[in-house]
This record gives structure tokens, C-alpha cells and sequence, in this order.
């Protein structure tokens, strides 16, 4: 791993997965500590029709404000947010978030891609996008696009992702800055926020 005279200073992460997605992001989310000052915005696929409990899940396990993200919001720091099953959710140029209910993106709705590209372009070099598990090439470009406008991108090494189709899909698009296991990735992000403070 790089040390961490080599990382950006950066003022958000967003994080996208599917199959396999809630363990790895406990992996990752649960040692966080209390004050955490970055925002985390988390696009994880999950099947339309029930309500999530993700934000319940997850604030029972992480020391972070967990909240769902709502339209025109803004953003704030030490929060995580999960996008609204069935909504895509994008980031806007005051950093305020935009549900829409645009054509699913391979399959899915709200699509990683979607949050991805947003970030990419509201924040420029300013981003971490970190992809994880999952079993569709949601993500790929996305992460390519994060890479062009200047950020950080961090990809689950794809032999210990429980699903690896995803991470592969991301790796055949571009060369992410990271492609770690998902411990590394945790240690990772908590390096990122201690620059970023």
C-alpha cells in the first residue's frame, strides 16, 4: 500500500456494490470511529420493492450519523448516506443530492454509474470511489469517470470479493489507483479522513 504522503486530500467517498455488498461494507464501515468527519455516499443494489433497512442495519453497527439520502439535500460531513431503493441518486454541483427515476443502468436502479459519474463531477480530485463486490459491470465506468476528473479510485482486489464480476469489470475499464483487499480498504479510508482533518 502506498504511504500516505502519496494520498490526495479528499472531501467525500462514495462506495458502490451489490451481490455481497452488506458484509463487505460492515468490513469496512464498522471500525470507523466516532467522528468520522467525511461523508460516505453508498449505492448498494437491492431489489425494489421493499423498504430498506439498510440505514437501520447499519447505524446499529457504525459510529457514523446513517441516514438515507433524500432529494436536494445537502450533503454533510460525518454522515453516511444510502441511496433510496428504487430512485437513482446523483450528486449536483452544490454538493446537494437528486433522486430520479431515469431508466434503470444495467439492471439496476439506483445505479452505481449514476452516483459515480455525479461525484466525479461535483467534486473533481476531491473524490475517493471505492468499488466493491458485486455480480454486474455496474460501477466501471462510473469509476473510469472519477479517474478522469482527477480522483481517487479503490478497487476490492476481485479474488477475495465474494462476487468478483464487478471489481473485474472496473479492473478491464481502466487501472484504479488501489485494488486492495477489503481490510486494506477499511485502513485505507480511515488514512484518507486523518489528511483530510
Amino acid at each position: 500500500m502506498n504511504s500516505a504522503a502519496d494520498l490526495p486530500s479528499v472531501e467525500a467517498i462514495v462506495i458502490g456494490a451489490s451481490a455481497g455488498g452488506v458484509e463487505a461494507l460492515l468490513s469496512i464501515l464498522s471500525p470507523l470511529r466516532e467522528g468520522f468527519v467525511l461523508p460516505i455516499i453508498v449505492v448498494l443494489h437491492l431489489p425494489d420493492e421493499r423498504r430498506s433497512h439498510l440505514a437501520d442495519v447499519f447505524s446499529r453497527r457504525v459510529a457514523m450519523r446513517v441516514v438515507e439520502a433524500h432529494d436536494k439535500t445537502l450533503i454533510e460531513a460525518g454522515t453516511l448516506y444510502f441511496a433510496t431503493p428504487g430512485y437513482h441518486l446523483s450528486v449536483e454541483q452544490d454538493r446537494s443530492f437528486s433522486l430520479s427515476l431515469e431508466d434503470r443502468v444495467h439492471y439496476s436502479r439506483p445505479a452505481i454509474d449514476f452516483l459515480f459519474s455525479s461525484a466525479a463531477d461535483a467534486y473533481g480530485p476531491a473524490l475517493a470511489a471505492v468499488l466493491l463486490t458485486g455480480a454486474n459491470c455496474d460501477g466501471a465506468s462510473g469509476l473510469a469517470r472519477v479517474k478522469q476528473r482527477g480522483g481517487l479510485t479503490i478497487v476490492q482486489d476481485p479474488k477475495e470479493a465474494q462476487v468478483a464480476t464487478m471489481p473485474l469489470a472496473a479492473l478491464d475499464a481502466h487501472q484504479p489507483d488501489h485494488v486492495l483487499p477489503i481490510n486494506d480498504i477499511g485502513r485505507l479510508l480511515v488514512e484518507l479522513e486523518r489528511i483530510a482533518c
